[in-house]
């Protein structure tokens, strides 16, 4: 009598990450870093005496300056300490090194990610668009950067 033996258990590969689950996460992560860029902009506020900073002016550059360092932060820390953000988290999403899905990458290319990303957006989210086109569905961040995004399994 032939008895049936279970298959070892095996988890299935990542697989890149789809544009609409990218754009889930963004939209999550949205929500701590605006919390954190509104504190910051209360404290700027405070700074100037109650006065709004005028457009143009040093303090608005270095304002905005806070701003883009803490996005950078945010993002860039989250991915060095697991490779996720809390908005990834929440859709199975890791960045990856574009060789070796075991890698996280370095701060080198954490920074150039996130400044490729930006011009991505500033293009009317051409960069994230080219996802749709490429077939590793990848964007002009993960491109330039050598990194990849993929979507766990459960």
């Amino acid at each position: 009598m032939d008895t049936a033996r279970p298959l070892p258990h095996t988890t299935p590969a990542p697989v890149p990450a789809a544009l609409h689950w990218r754009v889930l996460a963004m939209l999550y992560d949205l929500l701590p870093l605006a919390a954190v860029w509104f504190a910051v902009a209360m404290l700027s506020y405070l700074l100037h005496g109650l006065t709004p900073v005028q457009p143009g002016s040093a303090a608005a550059w270095a304002t905005f300056a806070a701003l883009l360092l803490i996005g950078f932060g945010y993002f860039a820390l989250s991915w060095r300490r697991g490779g996720q953000t809390i908005g990834m988290r929440a859709w199975r999403l890791r960045l990856v090194d574009a060789r070796d899905s075991a890698v996280v990458p370095g701060w080198w290319r954490l920074a150039l990610r996130c400044t490729v990303a930006v011009l991505s957006l500033a293009t009317f989210g051409l960069g994230f668009l080219w996802s749709l086109l490429d077939r590793e569905r990848r964007t002009w961040h993960d491109i330039a950067s050598r990194t990849r995004v993929l979507r766990l399994q459960r």
